[in-house]
């Protein structure tokens, strides 16, 4: 998991009422918003990639690339997509211009990739206040004429100071000794075959299945669809997260296979104004260990919802 822990001060998110939740976190932003704001000096604009060849295609004007191997590697027990430590991401994110007192939105052409980079900025407090999300993506700022730029931007080195994320971040025992709290909501964001075992565990390199009492929510439900990733309305969302068990006022701890799915849930639960922690290890962690898991391999698969 995260290595770094040095404390470094608490970055506040500009919160909204709500009448699901006591508070509603700002996230999302349309294209409307961003073309209006692209002139704005403290605006930094990062396309999430993880090896650039669609930025170089065309990109949002003055956008910078951020590729997900700067601020995301294997870890030390191979279990998948985990944090740098928090130096490393400093670097990285200060090296395409943010800063203590920048306004960021994150945007790319895969929204699992993109959420990855806004979950790590909203985990280490970067920006003056919580990162945005560009609803749609790439995909639908073409298909709405906006537009477009080949050249890399100049870019002033940000000056930045991120906080540990351990405010965030669960770890596979953190869960262990809290399953089973009735205010505690597990949500799986993989599909069908990983979340009920059909997958046989990753062909037998895991422990097939869930974690007890985790409910699915898959991440693709909460877009218009993976191709045109515009997120549902609020309302919508709220309702699928309750239907996946996350009542107002629980807390939410987020998970799929490596922590790329489950990025995308975690964003939209933040959003709802859940108290929401990630799993980073995720099933590459919990199933490689001799932890409960459901189903076993004797018990009949669980059928999931979607």
């Amino acid at each position: 998991m995260f290595r770094n822990h040095a404390p470094v001060p608490l970055l506040l998110c500009v919160l909204l009422a709500s009448p699901l939740h006591a508070q509603q976190a700002r996230v999302l932003v349309t294209g409307d918003w961003l073309e209006e704001n692209l002139s704005r000096p403290d605006l930094v604009v990062l396309h999430a990639s993880t090896d650039g060849a669609e930025y170089d295609q065309g990109h949002i004007p003055g956008a910078s690339l951020l590729l997900m191997d700067r601020v995301a590697w294997d870890g030390k027990n191979g279990v998948g997509v985990e944090l740098r430590d928090l130096s490393e991401i400093q670097e990285a994110l200060s090296a395409v211009g943010v800063s203590d007192r920048s306004t960021v939105v994150v945007y790319g052409s895969n929204p699992m990739v993109a959420a990855r980079l806004w979950m790590t900025l909203d985990v280490v407090g970067a920006g003056a206040s919580g990162p945005l999300f560009l609803d749609g993506g790439i995909q639908v700022w073409k298909e709405e004429g906006r537009p477009l730029s080949t050249e890399r931007p100049g870019v002033t080195r940000g000056y930045l100071t991120l906080q540990p994320p351990t405010s965030r971040l669960v770890t596979a025992d953190w869960i262990l000794v809290r399953l089973g709290h009735d205010n505690l909501s597990l949500v799986d964001a993989r599909p069908d075959d990983e979340f009920t075992g059909a997958d046989g565990g990753l062909g037998g390199r895991l422990n097939p299945g869930h974690i007890p009492s985790a409910k699915q929510l898959y991440w693709e439900d909460l877009v218009e669809s993976a191709e045109r990733p515009l997120f549902h309305p609020v309302g919508e969302l709220s309702d699928l997260f309750v239907a996946a068990g996350a009542d107002p006022g629980d807390t939410v701890v987020t998970y799929c296979q490596v922590g790329l799915r489950a990025s995308v849930n975690y964003m939209i639960s933040r959003m709802l104004g859940y108290e929401t922690f990630f799993f980073d290890g995720s099933w590459r962690d919990w199933g490689s260990r001799d932890f409960p898991h459901f189903p076993r391999k004797a018990d009949t698969a669980e059928g999931g919802t979607r």
